[in-house]
């Protein structure tokens, strides 16, 4: 499983050595946080991946590691695994892809972690969220039901 560390200027994603294999790629993918369009959980990943894996390795509902060329131009970063819970990432001015669609399950952290104000020294996006304060929330008044006229 990828590790995603985050600091206040970037995303890390690291990569294990089977992955850095599997995906024909020799170091971690780096995303500078002002690339980040948008941040999407979903269960199925599969259904994000567009184009082929050029280079890349794929076993149809088994794995998909490596980048995927699309005809529409742009590529994609994907790190997935079965039909597990996965995050998107769409980017935009990110000098490799447009997307990455990773396997994960700290993908709730993720989108949480991307919310808060994060140290200079990275840190993996599950650390950052156990130790980030609560936020409290003021408890809404419940509305009163409007009295029914009588017949």
């Amino acid at each position: 499983m990828v590790t995603l560390l985050l600091d206040s200027t970037r995303l890390e994603v690291a990569l294990s050595g089977t992955e850095r294999l599997l995906a024909f790629r020799k170091g971690n993918v780096l995303i500078e946080r002002d690339t980040i369009a948008k941040v999407q959980l979903t269960d199925d990943a599969w259904t994000w991946l567009r184009g082929v894996p050029s280079p890349g390795t794929q076993v149809r509902g088994v794995i998909a590691m490596g980048t995927w060329r699309s005809a529409g131009g742009g590529d994609d970063f994907a790190i997935v695994r079965r039909r597990r819970p996965s995050v998107v990432i769409d980017l935009v001015g990110h000098p490799e892809f447009q997307r990455v669609v990773l396997t994960t399950q700290h993908g709730r952290d993720l989108v949480t972690a991307l919310r808060l104000d994060v140290t200079d020294e990275a840190a993996e996006v599950t650390e950052i969220v156990d130790t980030a304060p609560v936020p409290t929330l003021k408890p809404q008044p419940k509305p009163q039901p409007k009295p029914q006229p009588r017949r």
